[in-house]
Parts: C-alpha cells; sequence; structure tokens
C-alpha cells in the first residue's frame, strides 16, 4: 500500500469499560476478568459446559453464557463461587483506589491495576 494514513494513537485507562463509558466499568472489568479465568480453567482442564455443570452443581446453561462471555446475568460472588468450585487454589485479590472511581478521559493516565486479579 503506498498510500500511509496518519493513525491517531489513543493511550487507554486499562479498563476498556471505563474508555467505552459504562456505568460500572470496574464491575464490568472484575466480571471480566472472572468469567476469562472460569474459561481458561475449561480449557485447561477439557471439561465442555455440560461436565462442567456436573462436577459443580452449576448449570450448564451459566457455562455456555460464561463461554460467550455473557456476565450480565452473573454476580461478583456467583462468578467466584464458580471459579472456586472449579479450582479450590484461586487467590481474588481486590484494591480500592479513590483515584479510580471517577471516570476518566481516555487519553488520560488512569490507574492500570484491575479491581479483581485472579491468578
Amino acid at each position: 500500500m503506498s498510500h500511509e494514513e496518519e493513525i491517531e494513537l489513543v493511550r487507554g485507562s486499562g479498563n476498556v469499560f471505563r474508555d467505552f463509558g459504562d456505568a460500572n466499568p470496574d464491575l464490568e472489568q472484575a466480571k471480566a476478568i472472572l468469567a476469562a479465568k472460569i474459561i481458561g480453567l475449561l480449557d485447561e482442564r477439557g471439561l465442555s459446559t455440560r461436565k462442567a455443570a456436573s462436577l459443580t452443581g452449576f448449570q450448564q446453561a451459566d457455562f455456555a453464557r460464561l463461554r460467550r462471555v455473557q456476565t450480565g446475568r452473573f454476580t461478583l460472588d456467583r462468578l467466584i463461587r464458580i471459579v472456586n468450585a472449579l479450582d479450590d487454589s484461586l487467590e481474588v485479590r481486590v484494591s480500592v483506589d479513590r483515584r479510580a472511581s471517577g471516570k476518566s478521559a481516555p487519553d488520560r493516565e488512569a490507574v492500570t491495576s484491575p479491581l479483581v486479579s485472579a491468578s
């Protein structure tokens, strides 16, 4: 391609939900992190949604929703309970940073540490 385009680079806040103006960006990021952890555990163990349901007592539909990263029907504590049912060695850290509680513009430097870290 001989045509050069100028690309604007915008620094994000570290939370895509905040950058796109979600009403509850920290909560949504925490839920996304936990959903990713659950998907990772299912993949790591080669578990289908049905097998995960039979092992944990949660509904197969819950795991199917999580596979599609549809976290709207889940509370944070429910996601934590699902992770714990799959892996009892989970460590969940919660940190509160008052600077992150307000909305910040995508081009401003903001806190990059997540509300919940699943490792």
